[in-house]
């Protein structure tokens, strides 16, 4: 369940002179939250990653080490190793997953190559099915055998 985000903005942004700014969710009621249903591994992986590290005072699973956000440099150079240690050497010279948001694309390719119904995945991604084919549509990769096996067999 999410019920609000905290944008690093910069201490000369915010109201009380931190670097992250508490909001509500993007284009809904300031107190509205928003369900994101996960698959029962992850909450597995989860469950595991609070049994052995717990969690921050506000309830963050990954914390920098005085309790509050990671700072973008340390998040920044995990992000790079994992990247080395996940993806082939012509992947990481590519803008695969460059930055961690891209996991987003990731998602809604993976989620409408499985099958999953348009409607479905943009609820998961939060926003309506015209935002999902506009943006999300076009990073669609790969499938493109057992997409002509469809049509194929649709003409039959």
């Amino acid at each position: 369940m999410l019920a609000g985000t905290s944008p690093r903005a910069g201490s000369h942004w915010t109201d009380d002179g931190g670097s992250h700014e508490r909001r509500g969710l993007k284009h809904r009621g300031r107190a509205e939250t928003r369900t994101v249903p996960i698959p029962p591994r992850l909450v597995q992986l989860l469950c595991a990653h609070v049994e052995n590290h717990g969690v921050g005072p506000d309830g963050r699973f990954f914390r920098g080490l005085h309790g509050g956000p990671l700072s973008e440099s340390v998040y920044d150079r995990w992000w790079k190793l994992a990247r080395e240690k996940a993806l082939t050497e012509s992947q990481v010279a590519s803008p695969l997953v460059r930055r961690p948001y891209d996991l987003r694309h990731a998602a809604a390719s993976l989620w409408l190559n499985a099958g999953v119904p348009p409607t479905e995945v943009a609820r998961r991604l939060g926003h309506g099915v015209a935002v999902l084919l506009r943006v999300y549509a076009n990073c669609i990769d790969g499938g493109e055998d057992n997409m002509n096996d469809m049509i194929g067999e649709a003409l039959r």
